[in-house]
């Protein structure tokens, strides 16, 4: 039975989502804030959280860049694009506007925690440690350090370093990557593959100074082997 996390400061929002869950059958545990929602995290292990961003105290937009690894949906009146894309780019798996059809967000759900459960039945880099020079990935518990250092990654990048990790000395075409990470990150498509791996190559590069992937132009990407600098 799945366990989903309810993170909203409205009481009549969040009583109805959790009537409306626990009639599918999933079990709920409920915050009131973002600092609440970081000490139920840290109790519990939630399958999938449904987020809302306009809380007292920490913000759902800081909620968001703490939690790795688990399916988030965000639940938001806020319906600024910008808005959206930023949060999507940032880690949320899913955006649903306020007010919302409750069948909609039932089936949203239904294929995150399906898409989850896919993955983790998974390929075969998933369950394992893969290792590229100092880096280090733990593909179950979704955890990526370089030496000694953890590194905070969204879901598509992790997914797309997973690809670029299990088979470091092949170019990887873009078609081929897009369709690898799909179950991961079912939303990135061949416009936003750049930016991400763009951010990815970023973060990496402000960590370990130095670029660990390698454009081949008009193919693909792969990892980079020795210390050459692009």
């Amino acid at each position: 039975m799945s366990l989903i996390a309810v993170i909203d400061d409205d009481e009549y929002i969040g009583d109805m989502l959790r009537r409306a869950l626990e009639g599918e059958g999933y079990q709920v545990a409920r915050a009131y804030s973002g600092t609440e929602a970081l000490l139920l995290l840290e109790k519990t292990n939630p399958d999938l959280v449904l987020l809302d961003l306009m809380m007292p105290g920490l913000a759902g937009e800081e909620v968001l860049k703490r939690i790795q690894g688990i399916p988030l949906i965000v639940v938001s009146a806020k319906a600024d694009v910008e808005n959206k894309v930023d949060l999507l780019l940032g880690g949320a798996a899913d955006y649903v506007t306020k007010p919302f059809d409750i069948r909609e967000l039932l089936a949203r759900i239904a294929v995150q925690l399906r898409q989850a459960e896919s993955t983790g039945a998974g390929e075969d880099v998933q369950g394992q440690i893969l290792v590229f020079e100092d880096l280090r990935m733990d593909t179950a518990a979704w955890k990526v350090w370089a030496g000694e250092e953890l590194l905070h990654l969204t879901p598509t990048e992790f997914a797309i370093l997973k690809q670029l990790m299990a088979r470091p000395s092949q170019v990887i075409t873009k078609a081929r990557l897009l369709d690898a990470i799909s179950l991961d990150t079912p939303d990135c498509t061949e416009g936003s593959l750049k930016i991400h791996i763009s951010h990815l190559r970023r973060k990496l590069k402000r960590d370990t100074d130095r670029d660990y992937i390698e454009a081949v132009w008009g193919i693909g990407f792969k990892m980079r082997q020795g210390q050459e600098e692009c």
